[in-house]
């Protein structure tokens, strides 16, 4: 006799359960934008704690490459010779053998070549050497790759009660008020939690300790992403003997180093140009030593942005649902004061304007919790139609043109650079600036344009054509009008946009829409400004060579 077929449960799920299933939303898409997206969301995480108390930043990065033995010797897992080898993924049959020994015999003939031509120590026998590398890798390893990311700054260190809920359920943060900030979505290191969960089963080690603290925490915690709640193995405090602050997490997971080498030190080194008083140091430990990689970027300057601050919503940007929160949530006893308290640009006088204006059974005496359905729609209504003054932007923090200089300068050293800084534009209620360098030359500068984009102080490296910034470089400015070849020339164009809403596309915060009519014209102002500089500066450079002629 058949079972009766069960009735369709309704299932709800957690937001670690929904993250875990569509990870790619918040930058996992695979292993190797998995590993990046961690050190990314790490190393920022880390900015702003060390901005929050004004110490200037100092991150230590370390990237510790771990091998299926070594990995299974951590997690306690006894290793078994093989039965049946052609069972596995990485068994390699006769054929597979013969074709890959082909391939290496090739790679090994260009590299000989290259050598001949350039020179044993030329960058391009260094890239054909990664190249033949990174194949052997793949061999020994069809499968997966592991990695042990371990990030540690001088900020301000979480409280001891606090981590597991910080660290260990998503959705929960200190992000999510009017302020400009790097981070918007709970996610960033939870993520990465997420993620070494699901590869590896290792927790989160975590060291914290606040500025003048006599001691320091240290927590190895991982995340249940059913309930979406921390799991804790081990806490305890120690003694702060060396009288450090700042927090050094850890996480080891499953990624692809040699697929995302070069966007992680892109990053850092587009990080290190819109955050020059910061110092970052990179530490790749390989299995094989003689694959190891340091790299250090100095601190330029002293100088650092004022720390954003935090601003009342503009009536403008709220919808019915954020309303019917703040009426929830006010001390504010009468609708006049909940007006005044409650939303940027709105004085006593105007709020009371508001109220005579609402009628629908409101007085300036109702409270605010008393409102009727229809009365917050009538409200969101009015709101959305009166008249406002613009929010006045002193909220922002812009990376400021002597940091965006000074930045720039350090890590491309061009011939020639303009910036400028634009005024207070809005989109949606929402104030933004938008600032702007054009260089000229450098190292490392390819020929053509170059677009470096930044959002709220952070590098933007993926999906770099759908960008407001990269379409405007490239098909809104007249290069030739400036006295610049946009083929031949290597030229820099650098953008930051800084806002308490980026119109970002997608969670993982990959490119800003090109569709904020705003944007696109505070992009192309910006950018036409440089360009103008630059062009009374190459017109004195012309004329003084001719003179010399």
């Amino acid at each position: 006799m058949a079972p009766k077929p069960q009735k369709d449960q309704l299932q709800s799920k957690s937001p670690a359960e929904f993250f875990a299933e569509n990870k790619n939303i918040a930058g996992f898409d695979n292993p190797g934008k998995c590993l990046y997206t961690s050190i990314r969301e790490l190393v920022e995480n880390s900015l702003d704690s060390s901005e929050s108390i004004r110490e200037l930043p100092l991150v230590e990065i370390t990237v510790e490459e771990l091998s299926r033995a070594r990995l299974d010797h951590i997690r306690g897992v006894e290793r078994h010779d093989r039965l049946d080898e052609a069972l596995y993924d990485d068994f390699e049959t006769e054929a597979m053998r013969k074709k890959r020994v082909t391939r290496e015999a090739r790679e090994q003939e260009k590299l000989k070549k290259v050598i001949d031509k350039k020179g044993e120590g030329s960058s391009e026998a260094a890239a054909q050497r990664r190249v033949i590398e990174n194949a052997k890798k793949a061999t020994q390893s069809r499968g997966s790759l592991f990695y042990k990311v371990t990030v540690k700054d001088n900020g301000c260190g979480m409280p001891h009660k606090d981590i597991p809920s910080m660290l260990g359920r998503v959705l929960s943060g200190t992000k999510y008020g009017v302020k400009q900030t790097r981070g918007k979505f709970g996610l960033g290191a939870k993520m990465a939690l997420i993620w070494s969960k699901m590869t590896t089963g290792l927790p989160f080690e975590i060291y914290s300790a606040r500025k003048g603290a006599a001691t320091k925490s240290h927590y190895i915690l991982d995340i249940d992403i059913h309930k979406n709640e921390p799991n804790v193995h081990k806490e305890e405090t120690t003694p702060n003997t060396d009288g450090w602050h700042g927090a050094q997490l850890s996480v080891t997971i499953e990624g692809n180093w040699s697929t995302y080498r070069s966007k992680v030190i892109r990053y850092l080194r587009q990080i290190a140009v819109i955050t020059p008083y910061a110092e970052f140091s990179f530490f790749y430990r390989a299995e094989d030593e003689k694959n190891n990689m340091r790299l250090v970027f100095r601190r330029r300057t002293d100088v650092m942005p004022p720390p954003p601050g935090e601003t009342k919503h503009h009536p403008a940007s709220v919808d019915l649902e954020l309303i019917k929160r703040l009426l929830a949530a006010t001390p504010a006893n009468n609708m006049v004061a909940f007006l005044k308290r409650e939303f940027d640009c709105i004085n006593a006088a105007y709020a009371e304007r508001l109220v005579g204006e609402m009628r629908a059974g409101v007085d300036w005496d109702t409270h605010p919790r008393e409102l009727s359905d229809k009365q917050v729609v009538r409200l969101h209504q009015l709101l959305h139609e009166a008249r406002f003054s613009e929010p006045s932007g002193d909220h922002l923090s812009p990376a400021g043109e002597y940091n965006l200089r000074l930045g720039v300068m350090k890590e491309l050293r061009p011939e020639l650079i303009a910036t400028y800084q634009g005024d207070v534009r809005t989109f949606e209620g929402h104030a933004f600036i938008i600032e702007a360098a054009v260089s000229l030359g450098g190292k490392d500068v390819k020929p053509g344009i170059n677009v470096y984009r930044f959002a709220n102080r952070i590098p933007l490296l993926f999906e770099g054509g759908s960008d407001v910034i990269t379409k405007t470089a490239l098909r809104r400015i007249s290069w030739n009008a400036y006295k610049m070849n946009q083929s031949s020339d290597k030229i820099g164009v650098f953008v930051s946009l800084v806002s308490t809403k980026i119109p970002f596309k997608g969670a993982g915060k990959e490119y800003i829409g090109d569709d904020v009519e705003e944007m696109v014209a505070g992009v192309k102002q910006a950018v036409q400004s440089c360009c103008s500089q630059l062009k009374t500066k190459i017109a004195r450079a012309q004329a003084a060579r001719e003179q010399k002629q």
